[in-house]
C-alpha cells in the first residue's frame, strides 16, 4: 500500500497557519458584563437587546411602530437608497433597502385588497387600524413581515398611509461601544 503525502508550498503553509491565528483571535475576544452593557448605552436609552444584532435571514416580524413616536425617541427615516461605497458591504445596503420595500409592497397589496372589499368609501387608516386589519398580530393571516437589522424598525406613517423603515442611530452607538 502506497503512502499518500502532502506537500504543500511555503505560500499555503503561510495562508493556512495565518488563517488559524485569526480564526484563534476571534474566538477569544473578551465581553464587557452585563452591567456595563446597560452602562454603556447612554444612561438607558438603547437597552443592550436593542444595540445587539439580530437575524434576518428567513425571520419575520408584526412589529410595526408609530412613526410620531419612532421619529420622538432618536428614529430617522430611512432614505431607501445604497449609501455604501465598500463592494463587501454593499452587498448587505441591497439587502437591507429592498428588504424594507419588499415589506412596504406587502403591506400597500394589503391595503388596496381591503380597500376594494370596502363598500364605504375606503377611511385612512390609524396605526391601530393598520395593526388590527393589515398586519393582524398572532393571526394565521397576517402579514409578516421580512427582519429589518438590529438598528431599524418599521414604523406606520399615517399621513402618507405607508409603511416606512426608520434608523435608530443610538442603537449603532452602543453596538460600537460594546465591541
Amino acid at each position: 500500500m502506497a503512502i499518500l503525502r502532502f506537500h504543500l508550498s511555503r505560500k499555503c503553509k503561510y495562508f493556512a497557519s495565518l488563517g488559524i491565528v485569526f480564526l484563534i483571535s476571534g474566538c477569544f475576544s473578551p465581553k464587557p458584563p452585563a452591567a456595563e452593557n446597560s452602562a454603556a448605552t447612554g444612561g438607558g436609552e438603547v437597552t443592550a437587546d436593542e444595540a445587539t444584532p439580530r437575524e434576518t435571514l428567513n425571520k419575520t416580524t408584526q412589529n410595526v411602530l408609530k412613526l410620531d413616536e419612532a421619529l420622538a425617541s432618536g428614529g430617522e427615516r430611512d432614505s431607501g437608497k445604497v449609501s455604501s461605497t465598500n463592494p463587501l458591504m454593499q452587498t448587505a445596503d441591497v439587502y437591507r433597502t429592498q428588504v424594507a420595500k419588499l415589506g412596504g409592497m406587502a403591506v400597500q397589496q394589503a391595503i388596496q385588497i381591503r380597500n376594494a372589499q370596502s363598500i364605504q368609501d375606503p377611511k385612512p387608516l390609524t396605526h391601530a387600524q393598520f395593526m388590527a386589519d393589515i398586519i393582524k398580530p398572532g393571526q394565521p393571516d397576517g402579514i409578516q413581515l421580512p427582519m429589518l437589522p438590529y438598528y431599524q424598525e418599521y414604523a406606520w406613517d399615517e399621513a402618507a398611509q405607508e409603511l416606512v423603515a426608520i434608523n435608530f442611530p443610538a442603537r449603532i452607538e452602543a453596538r460600537e461601544k460594546q465591541r
